[in-house]
């Protein structure tokens, strides 16, 4: 499935007091997971990658790519796969070689159809990622939490990583250990 994502980060949360502002609002706790990826470089393409991703629920192939720093300026094509070290295999046998194995811990949340992440990756401060079907629902959702709209960035994980004066292309792996 090839679709626009309509999704906004804001920096530098408090992962308990965004817990229970989100039950205050009676948004519905998903789940808290582990997730792991690899992430490969596409020859020829910058700004465009391949994303192989275990979220502890499901396996996902994805190409991302970025066409701009808006809300919506990436594009993002995806499939289920059934198994995270056999499809890391495969793309070696076509020649993708992982730039990078990452790991973050995710808690997921929805409210009035957006998805509501609570992301904590290792080295930086965590944040929080509203996704909806279009920058209104986003910047809705983000109201309904009494978040500041201006302090919503669009910015990827590359770019959250350069604020924080941290070159995430140069780590091979990034993890929690």
């Amino acid at each position: 499935m090839n679709e626009t994502e309509f999704e906004a980060k804001i920096l530098d949360i408090e992962p308990e007091r965004i817990r229970a502002m989100l039950a205050g609002v009676r948004a519905e706790h998903v789940a808290d997971r582990f997730q792991r990826r690899y992430v490969y470089d596409i020859p020829g393409r910058p700004g465009s990658w391949v994303r192989l991703r275990d979220t502890g629920r499901d396996i996902t192939l994805c190409v991302k790519e970025i066409h701009s720093d808006a809300i919506d300026g990436v594009t993002e094509t995806e499939t289920t796969v059934g198994d995270f070290d056999a499809t890391n295999t495969l793309l070696g046998k076509l020649g993708y070689r992982p730039k990078a194995y990452q790991e973050n811990r995710r808690s997921s949340w929805t409210l009035g159809g957006a998805a509501i992440e609570i992301d904590q990756w290792p080295l930086i401060p965590p944040y929080l990622e509203i996704e909806g079907d279009s920058a209104e629902h986003v910047h809705a959702t983000a109201l309904a939490l009494g978040l500041p709209l201006d302090e919503l960035t669009s910015e990827n994980t590359t770019k959250v990583y350069r604020r924080y004066g941290i070159d995430i292309e140069s780590i091979p792996r990034l993890t929690f250990e």
